[in-house]
């Protein structure tokens, strides 16, 4: 979240861009969890990075608690109020894109169904639309969360969904090719 300094084991935009770097996932659900990164902190990276003219892929998603709570749209709206707090519109650009990642779909074979994607990426574009206006309204949001070739056609069908976050399945080249000639055909 800093631009430099002695942030040992940190690495900031300035780096990556100095590596060559244009893009960057911020808020994704490991870095949640594993290191519990706290919607905060998240804000602070997402603002950085989009300063720093990288391309950024702001990652929002609900626990299982939340979804069987029936929480799981004030829990992701939170996530992307406290992401954007902050940020001034004229960084809300085609260099930001929006992930979906229901995290109890995440490594657990379980995927949203394309009706729990398609509403989730609904109300994502809904708050955009009230919280930046149409400059919020043409942002990608793709879909993350056990996208395998089985549902990726099936998912892309789904309204509002623009694209995938692929995870464990990008390791295998085959399934994966078949995960991006289902999204071309859908």
């Amino acid at each position: 979240a800093q631009d430099q300094g002695a942030y040992t084991g940190e690495v900031g935009p300035e780096m990556l861009q100095e590596a060559g770097v244009k893009c960057a996932i911020v808020g994704h659900s490991e870095r949640r969890n594993h290191f519990r990164e706290a919607d905060t902190l998240v804000a602070s990276k997402l603002q950085a990075a989009l300063k720093a003219g990288l391309t950024c892929v702001l990652c929002v998603g609900e626990p299982l608690q939340a979804r069987t709570a029936n929480k799981h749209e004030t829990y992701v709206i939170s996530q992307l109020s406290t992401a954007f707090h902050h940020l001034v519109d004229e960084l809300c650009t085609d260099r930001l894109v929006i992930a979906y990642e229901p995290v109890w779909a995440i490594g657990t074979g379980k995927t949203a169904t394309p009706a729990q994607a398609g509403a989730m990426h609904r109300t994502i574009r809904a708050w955009m639309l009230e919280r930046f206006g149409t400059a919020g309204t043409d942002r990608s949001i793709m879909y993350g969360g056990s996208v395998k070739p089985a549902n990726a056609a099936e998912l892309m069908a789904a309204s509002d969904i623009d694209g995938f976050l692929v995870g464990g399945a990008s390791l295998d080249a085959s399934k994966f090719l078949d995960i991006v000639h289902a999204a071309a055909n859908a």
